[in-house]
């Protein structure tokens, strides 16, 4: 990966990046669709458990890919789920899962919109819950504009719900994940061509062009608190979703972890902001 100070197309590159991804995306085990239709629920256990009970409630996914996360969120309960993300074929195939599993526009929407226009783009103008994370932040590079956007939908007495890969990750070498070779305060792009997606590193892809920003931890927490959210908890995981470094193993419980004959380090975060009634 090599590193610049600009990248005006980062837009342009990124959304078309994605866009070819969808049907790579869609088609694969990591995804597992079949699956999917079957379960209808494909949430990490600590997202349950701290975003709680989701019944009768309203919920807004921002930068949602094809929507299976969103319509786990239906499945649980969700009153209505509304689903944001710059890719019109990932909202395509989205619109199309929802109505395969039976969700009309009035219990899943689906939107097509840049993050940063989200305010203008979803069809109600507050929800319950604002949820979002999983390799989304580093696709932004305004953090403040962003927790702006997405604390302005949060509902009084609603919650923002953010769960995310670590930014140390980012700072530590591609293959042991046990030297710090990068410096994790950068504020400029990091521009890519790699070709292939983290479902298919060999698959044969065209739009190869990625721009992506990294965003300490204090950035994160800093930028919702300016916008009078109440951060509720900050919690750091030991663990992550595929194999982002060679050393790491995958558990019984599908994360993947470090060697328990290694010093442990955080490889996700998530936490809650909350708006008072």
């Amino acid at each position: 990966m090599r590193r610049i100070t600009g990248a005006e197309d980062w837009r342009e590159a990124n959304r078309a990046r994605w866009d070819e991804r969808v049907a790579l995306h869609t088609a694969s085990d990591f995804y597992d669709q079949d699956r999917f239709r079957r379960d209808r629920d494909v949430l990490r256990d600590f997202e349950v458990a701290e975003v709680g009970d989701v019944t009768g409630r309203s919920l807004l996914h921002l930068q949602c890919h094809f929507g299976q996360d969103t319509l786990s969120w239906a499945h649980r309960g969700a009153a209505r789920v509304v689903g944001l993300d710059f890719s019109e074929p990932a909202i395509d195939t989205a619109r199309a899962l929802a109505a395969e599993l039976g969700y009309g526009p009035d219990r899943a929407a689906f939107v097509a919109a840049d993050v940063y226009d989200a305010a203008e783009a979803v069809p109600d103008a507050a929800y319950d819950i604002v949820y979002t994370g999983l390799g989304a932040l580093n696709w932004l590079p305004d953090l403040e504009r962003w927790a702006d956007t997405a604390a302005s939908l949060v509902a009084p007495g609603g919650f923002l719900y953010l769960a995310e890969f670590h930014p140390l990750c980012d700072a530590l070498d591609d293959e042991t994940g046990s030297r710090i070779v990068h410096d994790y305060f950068r504020r400029d792009a990091w521009v890519d061509e790699v070709p292939g997606s983290y479902t298919d590193f060999g698959a044969p892809t065209v739009h190869n062009r990625s721009v992506e920003w990294q965003h300490p931890l204090g950035d994160v927490v800093s930028a919702l608190a300016a916008t009078g959210l109440r951060i509720d908890f900050l919690h750091e995981h030991d663990m992550t979703m595929f194999q982002r470094f060679t050393a790491l193993a995958r558990s019984g419980d599908g994360y993947h972890r470090f060697p328990a004959d290694r010093p442990r380090i955080p490889l996700m975060y998530s936490l809650r902001a909350s708006r008072p009634s």
